[in-house]
């Protein structure tokens, strides 16, 4: 049984544990199990004791108590009612399982297994419950057997030595087998291992001893877990020893010197091989070299003149684009189909009003704490293609409110984390800040005031992009996601007085966002030393800070 010395220190600890259970709102009722923290060993066809107990220490005898091994079905023994119940129990632990009811009252349960078998090692549960409050403990019981001590006989010459076997019987776990001489000195040798039907391991080992010098020779077995030895030992007579031949040892002496010469002519033979192909290696690594070389100024001018004709090709666009803005709404309307996006008033939170129209949420003033999920989906199921639409903000100081696309099916009651990783592409604002939701929620650095953003969803890429447009410049993209199922436009209200409302019109601002993940022929790429942050705004001059995105769609997140 487990050993009960630390009584003292957890009986000194207990009234500190119901202070802070108190001081916590924890309840009294709850309670923990501990299991003895070493294995408990047992010797075959013996009586085990599996203990554990309740902290605090409380009376236990009318908690229900389970004992079982990997399964909760599995039960080994049954308490429940002031009674044994063997409806459930296994056969196997039928009439061996028993209750040792003296420590119910201190918080201690154990039961007595009687006659452990090999199939009783291994681990096992302790369960508690009281009410509705339940807790466990696991606790390992390791099985040792010693068997029969060693049987040792000669059984002939083989391999110019003497053949020894040593054999035992009903040992378990795997028993440690080593041969020694008379002076402690140990051999490595061949063990083979066999387990009967109930478990038990049967060893036969084998040495072949070439010292005629060795005497005695003995074999010793060892249980791991008892520590416990058996050992036997046996003489060998030195005429038990195979007789050499003089023929024998003079063939050996000759193919000895015959394998040296061969060898000498073979280490000669492969070093002139070594130095003929260590010149052929030098002269091809000389010629890839001066090819190597060739190509990479060849590279190098090629490349310089793509760079230069990209630099001029580039502005070109640009200036092209900053005087005459309205093409790249028109170009981005060609890329994306407006998404005419309503409001599922089903899915809105008791505190959202949604109009008649199914185009706009509000906040209800009912001067409560704002919940975490105040949210509201659209009707509308993305699965597939380029879309976007726009939405109008009406906030003021304290407001709080997020944007973007959901999952269809992510939890939206309790608290949620708003982040990639849940299934949510947002940005909105709190604290009169601006931010991306990821697991860190990310600040954003923005010139101007959000009353108008884009949200542009490309489902067989996996971006999702955000435009202020207002001015047309890029908030944030999401970029390289791996959509699985439908995706839904997703509007939330935390705090203030705000209103998000979906434009009627798609695409009637004043604002241009730029080329989203389209191949390089059709948008610019960014080149070294160029810059592109999120947030940047029109009226940055041409040269600083370009508002075409680069066809890289790692570039596009800030």
């Amino acid at each position: 049984m487990e050993d009960l010395s630390c009584c003292p220190v957890l009986c000194r600890l207990t009234p500190l544990l119901l202070l802070i259970q108190l001081l916590t709102g924890g309840s009294l009722e709850e309670f923990s199990v501990l299991g003895p923290s070493d294995p408990i060993v047992a010797v075959l066809g013996g009586d085990a004791v599996l203990s554990c107990r309740v902290f605090p220490a409380m009376n236990a005898e009318d908690m229900e108590l389970r004992w079982f091994r990997s399964k909760f079905s599995e039960a080994v023994f049954i308490y429940q009612n002031r009674e044994e119940q063997s409806e459930q129990q296994m056969g196997c632990y039928a009439g061996r399982a028993s209750l040792v009811r003296d420590l119910l009252s201190q918080g201690e349960a154990a039961i007595l297994i009687r006659q452990v078998q090999v199939s009783d090692n291994g681990l096992y549960t302790c369960f508690f419950r009281k009410g509705d409050f339940h807790k466990e403990a696991s606790l390992e019981l390791k099985l040792a057997g010693v068997g029969s001590a060693p049987e040792m006989r000669i059984t002939g010459p083989e391999e110019d030595g003497v053949r020894v076997l040593c054999t035992v019987s009903g040992w378990f776990p795997k028993p440690q087998v080593q041969w020694r001489d008379g002076s402690g000195e140990k051999f490595l040798a061949f063990s083979d291992h066999t387990q009967d039907a109930e478990g038990l391991f049967s060893v036969e080992a084998a040495l072949v001893v070439r010292d005629r010098s060795v005497g005695n020779v003995t074999c010793s077995v060892l249980n791991p877990v008892l520590g416990q030895e058996k050992a036997m030992a046996i003489f060998i007579p030195e005429p038990f020893f195979p007789q050499a031949s003089p023929w024998k040892v003079a063939f050996l002496v000759s193919l000895t010197v015959l394998m040296l010469l061969v060898l000498g002519a073979g280490c000669y033979i492969r070093r002139e091989h070594s130095i003929k192909l260590r010149e052929m290696e030098e002269k091809r690594h000389l010629w890839q070299a001066k090819e190597e070389a060739r190509q990479t100024k060849e590279k190098a001018l090629q490349d310089k003149a793509e760079l230069q004709a990209q630099l001029n090709w580039r502005k070109d666009v640009y200036l092209a684009g900053w005087k005459k803005a309205q093409l790249y709404a028109d170009w981005r309307t060609e890329k994306f189909q407006p998404q005419p996006v309503t409001l599922d008033p089903g899915s809105a939170a008791s505190s959202l009003v949604v109009t008649h129209e199914k185009t706009s949420v509000t906040r209800k003033n009912t001067g409560v704490n704002p919940g975490d999920m105040d949210s509201v989906l659209g009707f509308e199921d993305i699965s597939s293609g380029r879309w976007y639409w726009e939405v109008e903000i009406k906030d003021g100081d304290g407001c709080e409110w997020a944007l973007g696309v959901c999952r269809k099916d992510v939890k939206r009651e309790g608290w949620c984390k708003e982040c990639p990783e849940k299934g949510f592409w947002l940005v909105g604002k709190y604290s009169d800040k601006y931010f991306v939701h990821t697991a860190q929620y990310t600040e954003l650095s923005l010139r101007q005031f959000l009353h108008r953003v884009g949200v542009f969803l490309d489902h067989e890429e996996g971006d999702v992009s955000f435009y202020n447009m207002t001015d047309g410049s890029h908030i944030f993209s999401f970029t390289g996601v791996s959509f699985s199922g439908a995706l839904c436009p997703y509007f939330k209200l935390r705090a203030g007085d705000v209103s998000l409302t979906i434009c009627s019109k798609v695409g009637g601002s004043e604002g241009l966002p730029v080329p989203l993940n389209d191949s390089c022929l059709e948008g610019p790429v960014s080149l070294p030393g160029e810059e592109i942050s999120s947030g940047s705004g029109a009226d940055a001059p041409p040269g600083a800070e370009s508002p075409l995105l680069p066809c890289n769609p790692e570039a596009v997140s800030p």
